[in-house]
């Protein structure tokens, strides 16, 4: 259990202290006594002012102690650390946690985590066959063979050009030879991205004239996403290469022209049988001439 009192020999062995803190700091970068604590028994550790700019609030901490009935102090150790009112990093946050949509630039890479929930593994080879199937030996051998080739791995372990008729070719063609693909959550997570960018809540989309599921600039999608999803191909529109949702819209819609046009009030009816007489001159001004005639 640590001592509150510190020791009486420890604590007076100030210049001991001071002489180690200046061997450790620069020249000029220790300054006034600020604190002695009891770190144990016959153990304390003096406090110094860091003159430093580039360290404001830090302090020297030199370590002193002294054996048991022994009056000679010894040195333990001397470091800098920083105060209360210390000037101080923020606290470091992991690159995952500090990336951003958009941070990525030409050249960089992104590393996928083995177990981020937005990808699940893709074809693994479970579907094989068993032994006593109706598929004959021969067969079962050859998709053993192949199977080296659609096993999971990363991008670089799996060869390019996957050999004509093989399994791996067909699972290629399939989208299946991926090493990890899209999950529920991935999927989930994205079409929440896109409809927010580009769905039917936006501005764009309340203004206009209809959907984007029957505008003829709609590029669709396959797989699920295409349920609700497409590119647009519109160059005119704010959207053009991004994935819009089908209720999205713009005025660029394809069909906008043939769009009923609102209803307008008639125009007003002229009676033309009226004969109403329209004095060429004002009153004044005819006077003015009789009197000069």
């Amino acid at each position: 259990m640590r001592s509150r009192t510190p020791d009486r020999l420890c604590a007076e062995a100030v210049e001991l202290a001071r002489a180690a803190a200046e061997e450790a700091a620069l020249p000029g970068q220790v300054g006034e006594h600020v604190e002695v604590a009891a770190d144990g028994d016959r153990v304390v550790t003096h406090y110094f002012l860091c003159l430093d700019p580039g360290y404001r609030g830090w302090r020297w901490a030199v370590t002193v102690a002294r054996a048991s009935r022994a009056k000679h102090v010894t040195l333990d150790e001397a470091v800098l650390l920083p105060g209360p009112d210390a000037l101080l990093a923020p606290e470091w946050v992991p690159w995952s946690e500090r990336l951003r949509p958009g941070d990525m630039g030409p050249g960089d890479l992104l590393p996928t985590e083995s177990d981020d929930l937005r990808l699940e593994p893709g074809f693994t080879g479970e579907e094989e066959p068993p032994p006593n199937s109706a598929v004959s030996e021969e067969m079962t051998e050859l998709a053993e063979a192949e199977d080296a080739d659609v096993s999971a791995g990363p991008p670089s372990a799996q060869p390019v050009a996957p050999a004509r008729g093989s399994i791996s070719a067909l699972a290629e063609e399939l989208g299946m030879r991926r090493a990890r693909v899209l999950s529920r959550y991935g999927l989930h997570s994205a079409a929440d991205r896109w409809d927010e960018s580009y769905g039917a809540k936006t501005q764009m989309a309340q203004a206009a004239p209809a959907s984007c599921v029957s505008c003829g600039f709609l590029a669709p999608i396959g797989g699920s996403l295409g349920q609700a999803f497409g590119v647009c191909a519109n160059e005119f529109s704010p959207a053009d290469g991004h994935v819009v949702s089908l209720s999205y819209g713009c005025g660029g819609h394809s069909e906008a022209a043939r769009m009923p046009k609102p209803p307008r009030p008639a125009p007003p009816v002229i009676d033309e049988t009226l004969v109403e007489p329209m004095p060429l001159r004002d009153e004044e001004g005819e006077d003015e001439d009789l009197g000069h005639a």
